[in-house]
């Protein structure tokens, strides 16, 4: 037996001890899996309703223990932490109406009648990421299990605890023993093992780029159906006639929030040049008056980051970089990184270029519109992006030519569980979220009647 032991990234210390999944446990999961899957696609659309909605329910009825455990897991502030736990419920409720709805067409032909017909992939792998774990969980489990397909969702090895209470509590809720199953380990074991399987019929993984593109060659091999929400280096456009307080006091969640672990982070924001000093100045203040402490403490606005490495890692941006001002951050035990605010800083310069993946924003200037276009277009990702500016026809020419998949204007926000999310060029492949999410975890039917009398 292989303990996984979960390090809480507040304190050192050690949260929780898990057993690892073995190569022998995944193949009798699956093969579980496969047999409960055929159970859940027969029963009726409102049976399978009803079971996701029981879910959502049970989720609401456990909210504090699960913001907690997250907050204590991925060092998420408590605030945000029971915020997104009620959005997973939301999601479980949003895809409680999908069965009843999981439509398909007629289709006019010559000599009878032709109609499609959505079917379950079968077993489908998820893979999620540390930085938001049980909501992304969510944004997938829900759609597939809406879909008719069984799921084995293997978590973070950083960050397991709350997936696998979302797997108790999916029982509870009456979910069919062996449909959800959460397995435990690493990506290249468990994980690789799961990409390869063959009887997997689908992969959705959230991640790194770099990561993402060797799950999709291994996928291809046995011509799996993948979707992919990889990296970001997603821009803000901020103009001289925007709200500049709303842009700059709006990065404390942008760029800041879960301490920049986030692939939507607005981690290069473009301002206009006449208002460059203004902006900055107000930038200042925001991050003068942030709380950077304990997740469970009500004020805090920022935790620490995942891990020793990972902090490290973002160090390493910032050591050759321009830092024009930063704020505080707790000393002694626990992972802490203080809020970092680059400028000057050039557009080839790597902090720009990389995902970081940390509280760093690099603020850089730009004259007109088309310069602020083609910088912000400058880069391998196309996840997200935001654009500050009070007139409206600029804001939609804008939002046209961004290569973005998620756009927002005098907004920060990227998700909606009601509206389809993913990126443009290496940000991904698919949608999550909305109604493009339960038809990516289907298969289209034709079926041709002939009515013509014999």
């Amino acid at each position: 037996m292989s303990i996984l032991e979960v390090i809480e990234p507040a304190t050192e210390q050690i949260l929780a001890s898990v057993e690892r999944t073995t190569p022998e446990q995944l193949n009798d999961i699956i093969d579980r899996a496969t047999d409960a899957q055929q159970i859940w696609a027969g029963k009726s659309p409102q049976y399978r309703g009803q079971v996701l909605l029981a879910l959502a329910a049970e989720i609401d009825d456990n909210l504090e223990a699960l913001a907690r455990l997250e907050a204590r897991n991925v060092g998420m502030p408590i605030g945000d932490a029971r915020g997104a736990v009620a959005g997973v419920a939301a999601t479980f409720r949003y895809y409680s109406a999908a069965p009843e709805r999981l439509l398909g067409h007629t289709i006019p032909v010559d000599g009878g009648v032709d109609m499609t017909f959505r079917e379950p992939i079968g077993v489908v792998g998820l893979i999620t990421p540390w930085n938001f774990p049980l909501s992304i969980a969510a944004w997938k489990v829900a759609p597939a299990l809406a879909a008719g397909n069984a799921v084995v969702l293997k978590p973070a090895e950083l960050t397991p605890l709350t997936s696998l209470e979302l797997g108790r509590l999916a029982v509870k809720a009456g979910l069919p023993e062996g449909l959800l199953n959460v397995v435990v380990g690493s990506g290249r074991t468990i994980g690789t093992q799961l990409v390869e399987h063959p009887r997997i019929g689908k992969v959705a993984f959230t991640g790194s780029t770099d990561v993402g593109k060797d799950i999709g060659r291994r996928a291809a091999e046995s011509i799996k159906r993948v979707t992919l929400e990889l990296g970001g280096k997603s821009p803000s456009l901020v103009f001289a006639d925007a709200d500049l307080d709303a842009a700059a006091e709006g990065l404390v969640g942008a760029v800041f929030g879960n301490a920049g672990q986030d692939c939507c982070a607005r981690s290069r924001v473009f301002v206009q040049r006449p208002v460059l000093g203004k902006f900055l100045d107000k930038l200042q203040s925001v991050v003068d008056g942030m709380v950077v402490g304990n997740p469970l403490d009500e004020s805090t606005h920022m935790g620490p980051l995942i891990s020793a490495s990972h902090a490290q890692s973002v160090q390493g941006y910032v050591d050759d970089a321009p830092v024009l001002f930063q704020g505080s951050a707790p000393s002694g035990p626990g992972f802490w990184f203080p809020p970092t605010v680059l400028h000057p800083v050039d557009d080839d310069h790597r902090s720009v270029r990389e995902e970081i993946f940390g509280p760093v924003v690099s603020v850089l200037a730009f004259d007109d519109e088309d310069e602020a276009v083609t910088r912000a277009n400058d880069t391998i990702y196309g996840l997200s992006g935001s654009i500050w500016t009070t007139d409206g026809a600029r804001s939609l020419r804008i939002a046209r030519r961004l290569a973005v998949g998620t756009l927002s204007v005098n907004s920060y926000t990227s998700v909606r569980i009601t509206t389809p999310f993913g990126g443009f060029k290496q940000s991904g492949l698919g949608r999550e979220l909305g109604p493009d999410a339960l038809e990516a975890y289907t298969e289209v039917k034709n079926v041709f009647v002939n009515t013509l009398s014999s």
